[in-house]
């Protein structure tokens, strides 16, 4: 049995560029590790994919765990199953990566588990094809990331504390990329953040998480991860955000979660 934690990721910054012939769109962003995290077991069984969850979107074939279990067996002719489960504690749509984490954990759990060999070269380049974010968890690394997401360099943790505040909402990255294209074609950007080009789209498919926006914008550092939905705040002291904690709505979700350096499956 292989036991892991897969970790979830924030953008210290998100740049969007122009969109390119295969439909996805140039970036250049900062991935920042954090240790909100999934856990995963996999065990060797018969002959299928089983995936055993807490979340049932994830018991069935549509999701990236299945995927990136389906396309090893499929490449290698590995006559092994696989029973995974997974405890979910990553927001879904929330910008944080988490089914990216997913697919790379088990991507680097079963080349082990069914002895594949394969180097990171290797598990990499299979990685690129199942979402962009993947590569980001194969490498385990901070970094900075350019091209789709795929090409990173590695680059030092911050130190700071982290607040991560997730409305009750879920948002689609394909939707969320296609939304900014329209707002820059209509010429209708109005946030003045360098942090995430995706401010804009994100504050406009909620008057909720606008007026949240725009009450507490000047006060606090505030900072979108991905296209959404999760905002945070970086901080030193838990005094320094006493006053906003005291205005987050009631059925939004809060983490506190520290950063890291390198992610758990490095060690697997």
């Amino acid at each position: 049995m292989i036991k892991t934690e897969c970790p979830s990721k924030l953008n210290l910054f998100l740049k969007v560029g122009s969109k390119r012939n295969d439909g996805y769109h140039e970036i250049e962003t900062s991935f920042q590790l954090i240790d909100l995290s999934d856990q995963m077991t996999f065990e060797i069984c018969d002959t299928d994919i089983v995936i055993e969850s807490d979340e049932e979107l994830l018991r069935g074939t549509d999701n990236t765990i299945y995927k990136s279990a389906e396309k090893l067996k499929k490449m290698f002719n590995v006559s092994d199953g696989a029973k995974i489960n997974i405890k979910k504690n990553i927001p879904l749509g929330a910008g944080l990566g988490g089914g990216s984490s997913n697919a790379a954990t088990t991507i680097v759990a079963l080349n082990k588990l069914w002895n594949l060999s394969l180097e990171k070269k290797d598990m990499f380049d299979i990685a690129k094809n199942i979402g962009a974010d993947v590569p980001l968890f194969i490498y385990g690394k901070n970094s900075i990331g350019k091209g789709i997401g795929e090409k990173l360099e590695f680059t030092e943790s911050i130190e700071e504390n982290l607040l991560l505040i997730c409305p009750d909402i879920q948002n689609s990255t394909k939707e969320m990329f296609d939304e900014l294209d329209i707002l820059r074609i209509k010429n209708k950007l109005s946030v003045n953040s360098d942090q995430n080009d995706f401010w804009d789209a994100y504050i406009s498919r909620s008057k909720q998480v606008e007026e949240f926006y725009y009450s507490y914008s000047q006060d606090y550092e505030l900072n979108l991860s991905g296209s959404g939905s999760c905002i945070y705040l970086r901080f030193n002291k838990k005094n320094e955000i006493d006053k906003i904690l005291k205005k987050i709505p009631t059925n939004w979700r809060l983490f506190f979660c520290k950063p890291l350096q390198y992610s758990p499956i490095c060690y697997i």
